[in-house]
């Protein structure tokens, strides 16, 4: 079944004629951009990253190796989210507001390079979750083509896998703003904490990880399937993140959930 909603897939992308691809290297958009260069060509599609403070470098890196490895043209494009004073009030509409914002630079920055298609990873499971920024897609007219496939996230990574992308069992990602409790003002400087915390968890073997900020406490997130290794690693890791600053690490026995700050 999920094979012949790939060839839905491709057949809608072969009628665009050409396609800029937002790419953040995860399971979704690296899917969606190997469809989209396998049904228009390398020559028709250009993969374009956003570049903010709320974006992990880690995820930059990861968006920049999957595009090489498909042979994509690939270029990072800076938004402006922390310049908008209602993004960093981080009220309910804050993943609103992002989104906003960087769909519009990336369809003002598609059309100066002569593209007339701006396209996004969403698939039909987003629409069970509450996903603010799925509103700005809309109005901005992005288009969504594994939604609109009726692809669902399971067969995204089956079909992933059959394609040979790394990129198909890879934990779900999210900006560094989902790890502030809303109505806390965002800052740089505390996004940076949270990605030197979490880039620290990272690389002791941790796939799935959220450091949830509620400064002076960092309380950490993971698979419950990793809650074990947290606990082997706990001197190493409360050394690390009160390097960062943390004055107190916790580690959430809920595990790891979306959504949750």
């Amino acid at each position: 079944m999920d094979k012949a909603k790939e060839q839905i897939l491709l057949e809608r992308l072969s009628r665009l004629g050409n396609v800029v691809v937002a790419l953040s290297g995860g399971v979704d958009s690296s899917y969606l951009l190997w469809a989209a260069l396998k049904a228009l060509g390398p020559e028709r599609v250009l993969a374009v990253t956003a570049v903010s403070p709320v974006i992990p470098s880690r995820e930059r890196e990861a968006a920049s190796q999957i595009a090489k490895m498909l042979g994509a043209r690939h270029l990072f494009l800076p938004t402006e989210q922390m310049a908008d004073p209602e993004f960093l009030a981080n009220t309910p509409e804050r993943c609103y507001l992002c989104k906003r914002t960087v769909f519009s630079k990336l369809v003002e920055f598609a059309r100066q390079e002569g593209f007339q298609n701006v396209a996004e990873g969403s698939n039909v499971d987003d629409e069970l979750d509450f996903r603010p920024g799925a509103r700005a897609i809309k109005e901005l007219g992005i288009l969504s083509p594994l939604k609109e496939a009726g692809l669902s996230k399971e067969e995204i990574r089956h079909l992933s896998r059959l394609a040979r992308l790394p990129t198909w069992d890879k934990p779900p990602q999210s900006c560094l703003a989902t790890r502030i409790p809303q109505g806390k003002p965002i800052t740089i400087e505390d996004l940076a904490m949270v990605e030197k915390a979490e880039d620290f968890l990272i690389s002791l073997g941790l796939r799935t990880v959220r450091v949830r900020h509620h400064y002076p406490i960092a309380r950490i997130e993971v698979g419950k399937e990793e809650m074990s290794k947290v606990v082997e690693r706990a001197e190493d890791i409360v050394s690390a993140l009160k390097a960062v600053g943390y004055g107190y690490v916790v580690l959430d026995l809920q595990g790891y959930r979306p959504g949750g700050v």
